[in-house]
């Protein structure tokens, strides 16, 4: 009786182990089959994150958010200056000279008045911009500008006549834009755009890839169609040549 019951117990134990080994065999399955189908899905073939692709430096953690007050003071000073100069009409040198102003009775308050309190003046601080501000902030303009007049050379001259068009699109709407409102606009609302929509892209990827793969889909699909149709129209003549004997 005690041989069957251990024969039966074996019996179990081996069933058992089997569908936990099929399980989990399904279950990897389905990972590696999701992790592929993402990894295929990935916007313009993507295969590295977002924060990488944005250079991975401190520029990269303040288009991510990844510090909250600094990425909110930065879009907060940028929305500052765009209605000072957009709403209020202000202009640069208005702004400039307001500030020198402020800067020189604030310290000038400060020397008279820790003088007045106290047998000592205290050091009134002081603001001295670094020697090669200005030309860190020359180089880095001139190297994206630089960068910019490659890339749209390289397709005018790389013979690709879709990825040609599409630019042309682009410069065009660019410049409908552009006459819709002013240069200071278009650069605030091109900030705005670069500290929300990386950051949401990275928190919704997977939803905005599959989205714009399926868009691309419909869109090509709709260019099969027309593209077959105008092809079918277009009468074919007798491209053979004439034999001479």
């Amino acid at each position: 009786m005690s041989d069957k019951i251990s024969a039966e117990k074996l019996l179990n134990n081996f069933v058992e182990t089997l569908a936990e080994k099929q399980k989990s065999a399904s279950y990897f399955q389905d990972v590696t089959a999701n992790s592929m189908t993402s990894q295929f899905n990935r916007l313009f073939g993507r295969e590295k994150p977002v924060h990488h692709i944005l250079g991975g430096g401190k520029s990269a953690d303040v288009l991510l958010w990844r510090n909250k007050k600094i990425s909110a003071s930065v879009l907060t000073a940028a929305t500052a200056i765009w209605v000072l100069f957009e709403w209020l009409n202000y202009n640069f040198l208005s702004l400039l000279f307001l500030g020198l102003v402020l800067v020189m009775s604030v310290q000038f308050l400060w020397t008279n008045a820790s003088g007045v309190f106290s047998s000592r003046p205290s050091k009134v601080p002081r603001l001295v911009l670094p020697e090669d501000f200005f030309v860190n902030i020359a180089t880095a303009v001139g190297a994206e500008i630089n960068r910019g007049l490659r890339v749209l050379q390289n397709v005018s001259c790389g013979g690709n006549l879709k990825q040609f068009i599409l630019v042309l699109v682009s410069l065009w709407a660019g410049a409908v834009i552009g006459g819709w409102c002013n240069f200071l606009t278009v650069i605030y609302i091109g900030f705005v755009a670069a500290h929300t929509l990386p950051v949401l892209y990275e928190r919704y990827d997977d939803q905005i890839d599959n989205f714009v793969y399926k868009v691309l889909d419909q869109m090509q699909n709709q260019y099969k169609k027309v593209d077959s149709g105008l092809l079918s129209k277009i009468p074919k003549g007798n491209l053979k040549g004439k034999k001479f004997e």
